[in-house]
């Protein structure tokens, strides 16, 4: 799995100061993230609702390995609107997390934004045409949680 190390010096204050080593999560990881921040539509399976903030600062704990021993950068930390870390370090850990975690700029969006009444997949010209084809149906109830809606 890929790593990424990064050093910081005092300019986000001394206890943040340190080493930090970043690593790669699984597939099934960054899965389990996602649908624990995500709220679906019984019926149809549409996104509803999702937590950005919750998905992204539980993919940038998961992906921190090491870190200085005063343990500065903690899930309450990420999440704290009066006492979390800094906006700065928060973009750092966040792209480097992203990075190493596949997480793509349409998935940042996709995930920052709360479905819309209309399903997101009928506008897409291969879904389209998957619909068409009766030998691949588009969509089944066994996996409405996994289709893309990109």
């Amino acid at each position: 799995m890929r790593r990424e190390t990064i050093e910081l010096d005092n300019r986000f204050g001394e206890q943040y100061a340190g080493r930090y080593v970043f690593q790669e999560i699984t597939w099934a990881k960054r899965s389990r993230i996602i649908q624990k921040h995500t709220k679906y539509h019984p019926m149809t399976g549409q996104v509803v609702s999702s937590d950005f903030i919750g998905i992204q600062a539980e993919t940038i704990l998961a992906s921190l390995r090491e870190q200085p021993p005063n343990k500065p950068i903690t899930l309450e930390k990420l999440l704290g609107e009066e006492d979390g870390i800094p906006i700065e370090l928060g973009e750092i850990c966040s792209r480097v997390a992203n990075k190493l975690c596949g997480i793509t700029p349409d998935e940042q969006r996709f995930l920052s934004e709360q479905s819309d009444e209309e399903n997101r997949t009928q506008h897409s010209p291969i879904i389209d045409s998957a619909k068409k084809s009766e030998s691949c149906p588009a969509k089944s109830e066994g996996n409405q949680h996994g289709t893309s809606r990109h």
